[in-house]
């Protein structure tokens, strides 16, 4: 894989108008457990993920989704930035768009207007019916479910659910970076989640290099050494973020 790894430092290194785009398995190795995965935590193996992470859910059960998130909260302030996170932050250049709701990467030394979460973030409550209030949430002591100060209805978490539209204003601004960019990282992600997923598309259409980095072999891979030595646009790199990612950026 060493020639792919070379490859793609050298397309890196041309690069004029770069971004990153990352999943859960960007930091997975934080110790943040992607979304579907309870295998660990008995606690909430039970429920399906549609129960607290949906509008039905919330108001079938306000408190136990607070819990939920409220124990993602304090797992995440536990977290530290793994070896990815960081490299990628030390990148100034670079446009950092990202499906997770984590804040690794601003805690890894990314700039705040460098990141663009697609999916909103843990650290902050807002008001369920967005009358236009919000509240950055201490991780470490998250507050149980409470009343909206300005409209009186629930607070929750400032993240997309099942069944809503993702931010229009971070949307558009991420499809745009994906349509003037000329090459694409895209880490720890399967790209299944629609339409998060598609500014890979827009991307590679709009003539960017796509250099893929995961811990196994998408269906979306292109990448294939031909026998010329030559290679399709996109590149998969197999393997963990941490390892694959500092090498892209050591030189």
């Amino acid at each position: 894989m060493q020639h792919l790894i070379d490859f793609a430092i050298s397309k890196i290194k041309n690069a004029k108008k770069p971004v990153s785009f990352s999943g859960a398995g960007l930091s997975a190795e934080s110790g943040i457990a992607t979304f579907r995965d309870k295998s660990e935590h008995a606690l909430w193996a039970r429920f399906d993920p549609v129960q607290l992470a949906s509008q039905e859910g919330f108001r079938e059960n306000p408190e136990r989704v607070i819990d939920w998130y409220n124990w993602r909260r304090e797992t995440l302030s536990k977290a530290s930035p793994n070896a990815a996170h960081t490299t990628l932050a030390a990148q100034h250049n670079w446009l950092h768009i990202t499906q997770n709701v984590d804040n690794l990467l601003e805690s890894g030394g990314a700039r705040e207007n460098n990141v663009i979460h697609l999916h909103g973030t843990l650290d902050k409550d807002r008001c369920n019916s967005q009358c236009g209030y919000s509240e950055k949430v201490d991780l470490a002591n998250p507050k149980a479910r409470r009343d909206c100060p300005d409209c009186g209805d629930t607070l929750r978490p400032a993240v997309v659910w099942f069944g809503e539209a993702l931010p229009e204003a971070d949307l558009m601004r991420a499809a745009e970076a994906a349509r003037k960019t000329d090459l694409m990282l895209v880490i720890g992600t399967s790209a299944a989640v629609m339409p998060a997923a598609g500014l890979i598309d827009i991307a590679r259409q709009s003539g960017a290099d796509i250099i893929t980095v995961n811990t196994e072999q998408s269906n979306r891979a292109q990448g294939r050494a031909q026998s010329d030595g030559a290679l399709d646009s996109d590149i998969e790199l197999i393997g963990k973020a941490t390892e694959i990612v500092v090498q892209l950026f050591a030189n």
